[in-house]
């Protein structure tokens, strides 16, 4: 294997890991901003403290990082 082939498989490598790892942040923020909607997740125990906005914060917004994440990339490879 050349050192160009070993390093697009490892840049696709990378890039598939990061893609996973923006997505998982992403589900969370939707399935955490859904249960604090139902009422679920107002534990003041809850990561971020007793005030939802904390809460909300603590959960939303690496999904909101990730999810910008994924755009640049997938924009960046699809130009």
């Amino acid at each position: 294997m050349t050192g160009s082939r070993l390093g697009r498989s490892l840049r696709r490598v990378g890039f598939t890991v990061v893609i996973l790892v923006c997505a998982y942040l992403v589900v969370r923020a939707v399935v955490e901003g859904a249960m604090v909607v139902s009422g679920q997740s107002l534990d003041p125990n809850d990561w971020g403290g007793p005030t939802t906005a904390g809460i909300l914060a603590v959960h939303c917004v690496p999904g909101l990082i990730g999810a910008l994440v994924i755009f640049r990339l997938v924009r960046r490879r699809s130009v």
